[in-house]
């Protein structure tokens, strides 16, 4: 049987992402999100949701606005002005400049204030948009203490998760992205133990979003993917099992 998650993340980036996700989750066919403990916008994003049906993850976010932590204990990851470190710095960069001990500390940080807007565990403990291994390190450390279900994020081959093998998908970066096209193209994993993951950032675009963001056209498209009659179509033509991390 075809077994999919449909995930969506950066809840909290901004209130534009926010009711996107939420119109996704409420109208359409997304169960699993992943919230950015640390923006400001956080906790609007848990308020709308609060009586939804959803599977809540950390998405935990070290490359766009401010840290929980005193950016003078983890100057690796901030810029003077005490925000993060941006995405391009962490792409840009010829080698690993993150400081295991200080990415420890916020991401322990993120997990506290996810745990205090949510008054939940996450169902999944992942990170945003930053290729380090330190963070990674950092991430299995933090799971580690505080026995959580760690999800790794990797594009070659299956991702150990809970009981299953989860093959992860994401092109929302590619160029001529069209969300409903890309879930039709997906080859599925059929086996005992193994789902696939959709992985989206559906949102509406507001003004923080376009100032900080390199990924705006695909988030309106992802939203009316979600929602639209023929993602419900395929679902069911294909016989396709809908999951969360829950059931994994």
């Amino acid at each position: 049987m075809k077994r999919l998650i449909l995930r969506a993340d950066d809840l909290g980036f901004s209130e534009g992402i926010n009711y996107g996700i939420e119109k996704s989750v409420r109208e359409g066919l997304i169960r699993s999100v992943g919230l950015m403990p640390n923006m400001p916008a956080a906790a609007h994003g848990v308020q709308l949701l609060r009586d939804l049906p959803v599977c809540l993850g950390q998405h935990t976010n070290i490359c766009v606005g401010r840290p929980l932590t005193d950016p003078g204990l983890i100057p690796s990851i901030t810029q003077e002005n005490g925000e993060f470190k941006s995405s391009r710095e962490y792409r840009s960069a010829k080698e690993d400049f993150v400081v295991l001990e200080e990415v420890v500390l916020e991401i322990e940080a993120q997990y506290e204030r996810f745990r205090e807007l949510t008054g939940r565990e996450p169902a999944y403990f992942e990170g945003h948009a930053v290729a380090s291994a330190n963070f990674y390190k950092g991430l299995q450390i933090v799971a580690e203490r505080h026995g959580l279900r760690y999800l790794a994020f990797r594009m070659d081959g299956p991702t150990p998760f809970g009981n299953a093998q989860l093959y992860m998908h994401m092109e929302s970066m590619l160029p001529d992205y069209d969300p409903m096209r890309s879930v039709r193209n997906m080859v599925f994993h059929e086996g005992p133990g193994e789902a696939d993951v959709f992985v989206c950032h559906p949102g509406y675009l507001d003004a923080y979003i376009m100032r900080v963001s390199s990924l705006l056209g695909p988030r309106p498209l992802e939203v009316e993917m979600a929602v639209s009659e023929e993602l419900r179509g395929y679902v069911a033509e294909e016989g396709i099992e809908l999951l969360t991390f829950d059931d994994v």
